[in-house]
């Protein structure tokens, strides 16, 4: 048995986790995977060499190198059972809702930067649904998953990305800020519930416990969302709207990217 450590510096949230996940639960030679993420590090407990694993990470394009490799008997096991499948369905419940929630509430406040954090909630609940529905599942059916629920995300995103450059020309009405913090605050809250259920699973894993949180895209958004209403305010101004709207958007398309990653 071999341990080969990682440092994968674009793994900052569970959703790379998920994504990473995924990509090598395929492989025979992979026996667990044990990960770091606030130090971007993945250790992969394998048989054989390690350039199959680091051939399928790099096509993620997460920048991903070999730090080491070195034979070890020990074997940090993973929750590959139940209580993981019902963790994902949590977290994927979720994130739907508030998808559902902040696109509601979005569409009535004329909000672009709601809009934008829905997609980007929308996109963890397809990272989420992912792991679930590749769980027994063929690799062709996961591919054909991944490149729809990809392309979704890349339409959507620049459907959106369309809107927010048409009314930065005609600037439209402007949004309701106090909507746009009280959805965002609504929605933080349900991402950091979200962070903590991923982290209560990992409990041996005590480095992983609050910074998580903190390195978390989704926490950042919700953040800049509530920070873009409050501009809203005070400058009496619709763009700080859709400067955060455009920022998200383009983090979704980034997202979908690597969803399609996983379909080749």
């Amino acid at each position: 048995m071999n341990k080969t450590i990682f440092n994968i510096t674009k793994m900052d949230c569970p959703s790379e986790e998920q994504l990473i996940r995924m990509k090598l639960q395929n492989f025979d030679m992979v026996k667990s995977l044990e990960f770091d993420i606030p130090n971007r590090k993945l250790s992969v407990f394998h048989n054989g060499g390690p350039e199959p694993v680091f051939s399928a990470l790099e096509t993620l394009n997460l920048n991903t190198t070999l730090i080491s490799t070195e034979e070890t008997d020990v074997v940090n096991g993973i929750d590959t059972g139940n209580n993981q499948q019902k963790l994902l369905f949590t977290v994927l419940v979720i994130n739907f809702l508030f998808f559902g929630l902040e696109m509601l509430f979005g569409i009535f406040s004329n909000s672009m930067g709601l809009i934008a954090d829905s997609l980007d909630m929308l996109a963890d609940s397809i990272v989420y649904a992912l792991a679930l529905f590749a769980v027994g599942g063929t690799i062709v059916r996961k591919n054909n998953i991944a490149k729809f629920a990809g392309y979704f995300q890349i339409v959507l995103a620049v459907i959106g990305f369309v809107e927010v450059v048409r009314r930065f020309v005609g600037l439209g009405e402007m949004p309701d800020f106090k909507t746009m913090i009280i959805v965002s605050v609504l929605a933080l809250m349900a991402n950091v519930l979200c962070l903590y259920l991923l982290q209560k699973n990992k409990s041996k894993e005590a480095h992983m416990q609050a910074s998580m949180i903190f390195t978390s895209n989704d926490v950042i958004i919700n953040s800049g969302v509530i920070v873009a209403g409050l501009l809203v305010n005070w400058l009496d101004s619709g763009y700080p709207d859709l400067i955060i709207g455009a920022i998200v958007f383009v983090i979704v398309a980034r997202g979908a990217y690597r969803i399609l990653n996983i379909a080749k």
